[in-house]
Parts: structure tokens; sequence; C-alpha cells
């Protein structure tokens, strides 16, 4: 299994005290978002039930089924205000 770039954005990227970070071993978005609350915890698993997810610009909301290919980039995208 390979890496994945994870680019956090706004509060997920506040949550996890970073903005970018490779992770391996997860194969779906759900495994990802696993490994990253397992990780930095549960205030950015509260974070992440809120986000959209994007796998190399495709949007993957709601299937924690979506395949992510090692790789990929997956952009993790809270709600936004305003915008």
């Amino acid at each position: 299994m390979g890496a994945v770039r994870v680019r956090l954005f706004a509060a997920a990227a506040e949550a996890a005290g970073c903005e970018e970070r490779t992770v391996g071993g997860a194969t779906t978005l759900r495994e990802l978002c696993e490994v990253l609350v397992r990780e930095h915890g549960a205030e950015l698993g509260t974070v992440l039930a809120r986000c959209s997810f994007l796998v190399d610009g495709v949007r993957g909301d709601g299937d924690g089924d979506m395949k992510v290919p090692a790789g990929a980039t997956v952009d993790v995208l809270p709600p936004f205000a305003g915008g």
C-alpha cells in the first residue's frame, strides 16, 4: 500500500495541527479518516464528519468506500461560510 498526500484546509488544518501530511496504508476515504483521527484526535474527527473530500479532483462526499489510490492527493475541505 502506497502513500497518499493529504491537504487539510481551514478548520481541518487547525484541528490536525498541520496543513499537509502523508498517510500510508489507507485504501478508502473511510480508512484515511480513521488514520487521521487516530493520529490527530477526536476533534479532527468531528471536523471530518462535516468535510468534503476531493480525491485527485474527484468529489468523494459521503462515500466512505471511495477508493484512494497510492500516490493520490486528497483535499479535505470544511464547509465555507459566505462563499
